[in-house]
């Protein structure tokens, strides 16, 4: 044999080799998490942000569903790790077993993620050291998501469509036709065509929190607080979406206007709103607070003073209640902050940006008094 055709057979041989080992190696095709899903962190302790900085335990966790395509292998043990992608907040992780349950071909279990994001999440099979199986998805991130109910100055009636602008793009919106998370530019997955404040909060929101921001809008324009209490097809909209996301921070309602054109007084108010967290937090199983707007004023539709108290007195006395708290009173936000009668009469783009500032106002001290740790009094000497 001489020494071209020897080397010919090597060469072959070694390709061969090479092809059946990448052959072996088998697509874990993952279903959970999915790009752009932003996971509710829990252990987050705002007392210590000053450990933000440098990804801290301040920052928490959550243990993440992770599931996918992949036939068991006897032997095989599955392993998971996140990596931070360039830019991320958090730390990512080594190689850490992946504890769950395989039916099927289909595997799931939790994984353990820092708060944080973009990730790389990455899952693998291994048999006696080798790597029979492999798979990843990516961008996802743990941090803050935030259910939205209302009506139409929280769905997409406003003015100006606005774009996410943090610079990694991780303020995202959950599509509950789609099942899916996507950026959140307007106009948002399940809502109507128009502008919202949503992006501009997720901007303002990102840089201070230190990680990714997910919302849930089902607001709905036009609606009224009887529409969406139990038995309504709004209320069942608001339960599946909250239970589709599992664990969220807060609830942000705005809403208020269509119970001002309907008459509607501040006992029949309150007890709609008591009626729908009371029955959403046992459908959920855990009760997320509920962050209520002053959203009364529509003034190029209608200018109702008295009905309109009525629903601020109604939401004064919502927020001294447990599982209630303050969101913004944008009722302020009158004159260059709303569109005229050529437009959607709603907020103009001036006013989408203040009250997308004033929901951070809201958002961040019911963050911390919600989550600071209970200080007890120092016992005194007998």
């Amino acid at each position: 044999m001489n020494r071209t055709r020897s080397f010919s057979l090597s060469l072959l041989i070694f390709v061969s080799t090479l092809t059946t080992a990448v052959a072996d190696e088998q697509k874990v095709t993952l279903t959970s998490p999915v790009p752009n899903q932003v996971v509710q962190r829990e252990g987050f302790n705002p007392v210590q942000a000053h450990e933000h900085a440098i990804g801290g335990p301040a920052l928490g966790f959550a243990m993440v569903p992770v599931s996918g395509d992949l036939p068991a292998t006897e032997g095989a043990v599955i392993e998971y790790r996140v990596v931070a992608l360039p830019g991320a907040f958090g730390k990512g992780t080594e190689w850490s077993q992946l504890t769950g349950k395989h039916s099927g071909k289909i595997f799931s279990g939790l994984a353990k993620v820092p708060a944080g994001g973009w990730y790389r999440l990455e899952i693998r099979s291994v048999v006696k050291d080798k790597t029979v199986a492999s798979g990843s998805v990516e961008p996802v991130g743990v941090g803050e998501v935030f259910v939205i109910a209302g009506q139409s100055y929280a769905d997409g009636a406003n003015d100006e469509m606005m774009k996410v602008e943090e610079p990694q793009g991780r303020v995202s919106s959950y599509s509950v036709a789609k099942k899916a998370w996507v950026i959140a530019h307007d106009p948002q997955p399940n809502s109507a065509d128009g502008g919202t404040i949503w992006p501009p909060l997720g901007d303002l929101l990102v840089p201070l929190l230190r990680v990714p921001v997910g919302f849930v809008n089902v607001a709905v324009g036009g609606t009224s607080s009887r529409q969406w209490l139990p038995g309504e097809a709004l209320y069942k909209k608001l339960a599946d979406a909250g239970a589709t996301v599992g664990r969220f921070r807060f609830v942000l309602w705005q809403q208020g206007e269509s119970d001002v054109i309907e008459s509607v007084n501040t006992e029949t108010y309150v007890k709609n709103l008591t009626k729908i967290h009371d029955e959403l937090a046992k459908h959920w199983g855990f009760e997320p607070k509920w962050l209520l707007a002053k959203s009364t004023l529509h003034p190029t539709v209608y200018n109702f003073p008295e009905r309109e108290q009525s629903i601020r007195t109604a939401i004064d006395q919502l927020w001294k209640q447990r599982g209630f708290g303050p969101g913004p009173d944008t009722d302020i936000l009158d004159g260059e902050n709303r569109g005229g009668p050529k437009t959607r009469r709603h907020f103009s783009g001036i006013g989408q940006r203040r009250a997308a500032l004033m929901w951070l106002t809201a958002i961040w001290p019911a963050l911390n008094n919600d989550l600071a740790p209970v200080i007890q009094p120092a016992k005194t000497a007998p």
